[in-house]
């Protein structure tokens, strides 16, 4: 938007203020009198006949009388306002007051329809994605997968991967489902004529393994440890890879090494590395010698069938230090040419079974039979027992007996051709998973409702709405039993759900595919900042990173904070590795725990190395992309998208001088294609300045004082992290409203619209009696028109439902 639009659309605000700074009036007034027209030339004389006409929304053809016939233009003009967007700086503003009291009487009018004449959006056919079909595997038998090689990667939309609009089909998706429903209908069953495979498990490249990790046993250093799953009892083949630096050579071969592989606890090889003959070998001759110590570090072991730990790492040395080399970094595989130091696992491959001696008795196995024959007339009714209560859970609601007869004929086939009770259970799975009921949530409309009608979705699709909502994954059996006995829409009932659900350890989901997407952190393992900046960044703490931010979220969860923690918390969760990036003295090993944060730079999620890390460069930082994610997430206003043909930032243009970011950032904002988003942006951003591009803090950068100072686009001023940070909790209700939004973005699987921002004013107005607490934003959406209703579709919606369940 130009600022000649702005000031256009700020003119109106200020003109439509000075009429409601009484009382809202019972009928919206019309901006036609002579004294209305003459304010409007005396503060937008820069619009001429355009004075109600902004870039891209036009407010000459409103109807002032009615205010809720334009409210997709008013909500604009609500989330302008309430911001401290409009008017602009330099502008002539009304007072707060004013502001405030056209806002509240726009939403008034607008809620008011809204409750009389709900609007809660149309339901498109929702596709499981890739995350939601692997926690449904799981719970459906007992299989943890990644989805990863079973089917391709879903796009996203709205900043999620859940959005039911992006998530399309296509026959080579269905095909990749078809292979996936057989593969994974054999790996449960345990299916006898399973061949031998290779599993490789790979550690990051730059993950440093010089202490203990966590997650491994007392007394060992560096190493792996992979969750396996083993499909039938026999013998498999675990091998050992260390790490090589160039010429294949395996480091610290100077010393004694022992390497542990264990299984379940359980050792089964310590082998012995390294020592003087070793060493020499591997100077001379360093292909020979790693060929030896691969050998040497492959086991064959008899395995029993189900998921099992499997730990490949190092017999502790002891603390004393390396006299070998000085390693000043953090990062220990920092030159790809030195073979010095300590050796490392590179990978761990597992393969098998071989010589299969039986099925086991899998967790898998378990949960599958719920009844086993003792004879041939045993067999069908267990059948159909075993088979009702997998499709029952696959599908999300009870069996009709339509549904049973197509499965047991499956069934009665696989009993055919491959000889046994078990082959026809393996088939009726295999049906089941390919099946449409399984893959898409199916929400039909009543027969005998118009096209466009709003209606109350049954408590069977109020579940499964619920559950994905909130675990990822299809409601289990007390939320789809009270679901088919028709009490789910009871209020107490529903909130009661929803409180356990919140506290099951599922609800990890929320950490995991909520927040990970909002905040961006799933980009943080493709983030890989300069070595040689950054000499002391490793897997190792990038990972902690994560797991600060994750742990963070979860406890706002579990312990049913406010949203506003978020923001301002005095706590946080670190080990020892993030302590020192942080510089927070007295915390040790590898654990993580909760730590006061007394570093006020440091509260809230500002103050945290993963979202300063992944809105930076490789080299440097970037004002640009912190002020674009703050804008984005926490205020709810994304700038527009850079025009085509914008030049790169330039570096320092004399060799011998030093410039700023700051400076080189005032240069490229002559540029007038890019002087109005970095107005917006670079303030914000240069606010959070003195935290580099990993996240430490620092006052200079390439030798010249950082300036953090800046005003901001409504004119506060601010010059830090903790000006901004409590810049934002001024307004508490903006960042609650956004973050309202995100979350029902991510509950619906469908961008929010004018017409749902009723329903998020009234979840943030309920949650603010409630201090902003996180189970009071979730009831309000569970509880809301857009998620308990929607609008019947089209003859068009319903044929293409019917087709891809046919």
């Amino acid at each position: 938007m130009s600022g000649k639009d702005i000031v256009c659309l700020a003119t109106f605000a200020f003109v439509i203020s000075t009429c409601t700074q009484a009382a809202p009036p019972p009928q919206e007034p019309s901006p036609s009198s002579a004294n209305e027209r003459a304010l409007l030339d005396k503060y937008c004389v820069v619009c001429h006949s355009d004075k109600l006409k902004t870039g891209g929304l036009s407010l000459q053809s409103v109807d002032m009388t009615n205010i809720p016939a334009g409210a997709e233009t008013w909500e604009k003009v609500i989330h302008k306002v309430s911001l401290g967007a409009m008017p602009p700086q330099g502008m002539p503003r009304p007072d707060q007051a004013a502001l405030n009291g056209l806002v509240s009487w726009l939403e008034t009018s607008i809620d008011r329809t809204a409750t009389a004449n709900p609007n809660p959006g149309r339901a498109t056919l929702h596709r499981l994605n890739r995350t939601e079909y692997a926690n449904a595997i799981h719970d459906l038998l007992a299989l943890d997968v990644d989805p990863a090689p079973l089917l391709p990667a879903d796009d996203e939309s709205y900043g999620f991967d859940d959005i039911a609009d992006v998530l399309r089909t296509s026959p080579s998706l269905l095909e990749r489902y078809m292979a996936a429903s057989w593969n994974l209908s054999r790996l449960a069953m345990g299916d006898p004529n399973l061949g031998a495979d290779t599993t490789t498990y790979r550690a990051k490249p730059d993950l440093s393994q010089n202490g203990h990790m966590e997650g491994l046993p007392l007394g060992t250093r560096g190493g792996l440890t992979i969750r396996h799953y083993f499909p039938l009892d026999g013998e498999y083949i675990i091998r050992v890879r260390l790490w090589r630096a160039t010429a294949d050579a395996i480091k610290g071969l100077e010393d004694l090494h022992q390497v542990e592989i264990s299984i379940d606890g359980q050792r089964v090889k310590l082998a012995t590395i390294g020592g003087k003959d070793e060493a020499e070998l591997s100077y001379t001759n360093s292909g020979k010698s790693a060929l030896e110590i691969d050998a040497r570090l492959t086991v064959h072991v008899p395995v029993k069938a189900g998921p099992r730990t499997v730990v490949a790492t190092f017999m502790a040395e002891g603390e004393s230090q390396d006299d070998n080399i000085l390693q000043p970094f953090e990062r220990a595989n920092l030159d790809p040419l030195d073979f010095r130091g300590l050796p490392a696992v590179d990978r761990v491959s597992i393969t098998g079974p071989l010589n299969a001696t039986g099925v086991g008795d899998t967790p898998s196995r378990k949960l599958i039979f719920v009844c086993r024959p003792t004879g041939h007339a045993d067999e069908l009714p267990c059948a159909r027992k075993i088979i009702s209560t997998l499709a029952r859970k696959a599908y999300r609601r009870p069996v009709s007996d339509n549904d049973l007869e197509t499965l047991l004929s499956f069934y009665q086939k696989g009993r055919n051709e491959g000889g046994t009770f078990d082959s026809g259970i393996e088939a009726a799975i295999q049906l089941i998973l390919a099946s449409p009921e399984f893959l898409f949530r199916f929400e039909p409309d009543p027969p005998t409702l118009a096209a466009g009608a709003a209606y109350h979705i049954s408590d069977l699709e109020l579940a499964s709405r619920l559950s994905f909502f909130l675990w990822s994954t299809g409601p289990d059996d007390q939320l789809l039993n009270l679901a088919a006995l028709g009490k789910l829409k009871d209020p107490a009932v529903l909130e009661a759900q929803v409180k356990r659900m919140l506290a099951d350890p599922k609800s990890k989901a929320l950490v995991d595919n909520f927040a990970d997407q909002w905040l961006y952190l799933r980009n943080l393992k493709n983030i890989n900042p300069d070595f040689e900046t950054f000499p002391d960044f490793d897997d190792n703490l990038r990972q902690a990173m994560k797991q600060e931010t994750d742990l963070f979220f979860g406890d706002i969860i579990h312990q049913d904070h406010s949203v506003l923690d978020l923001l301002n918390a005095n706590y946080s969760f670190i080990n020892e590795r993030l302590a020192r990036h942080y510089g927070i003295p007295n915390v040790y090993g590898t654990d993580f725990r909760r730590v006061a944060i007394t570093d006020e730079r440091r509260m809230g999620l500002l103050g945290q190395a993963s979202i300063l890390t992944i809105t930076s460069y490789a080299t440097r930082t970037s004002p640009v992309q912190r002020g674009k994610w703050i804008l984005t997430n926490l205020i709810g206003m994304p700038p527009d998208p850079p025009p085509p043909n914008v030049p790169a930032l330039k570096e320092h243009s004399d060799p011998g001088k030093i410039t700023s970011l700051r400076e080189r950032m005032e240069e490229h904002r002559k540029n007038p294609a890019c002087a109005g988003c970095h107005k917006l942006m670079d303030p914000i951003g240069f606010s959070l300045e003195n935290f580099d591009a990993v996240g430490q803090w620092r006052t200079t950068d390439e030798g010249a004082k950082i300036d953090p100072a800046g005003v901001m686009f409504n004119g506060a001023k601010i010059d830090g992290p903790v000006a901004l940070r409590q810049i934002l909790m001024a307004k508490p209700e903006i960042f609650s409203s956004v973050f309202t939004e995100k979350l029902m973005i991510y509950a619906l699987g469908r961008g929010v619209q004018y017409y749902d921002m009723p329903s998020v004013r009234t979840i943030v107005r309920d949650a603010a009696r409630n201090d902003y607490r996180f189970s009071s934003i979730i009831l309000g959406i569970v509880k809301s028109t857009p998620f308990q209703m929607k609008v019947k579709g089209t003859d068009g919606d319903r044929a293409v439902s019917a087709s891809i369940s046919r």
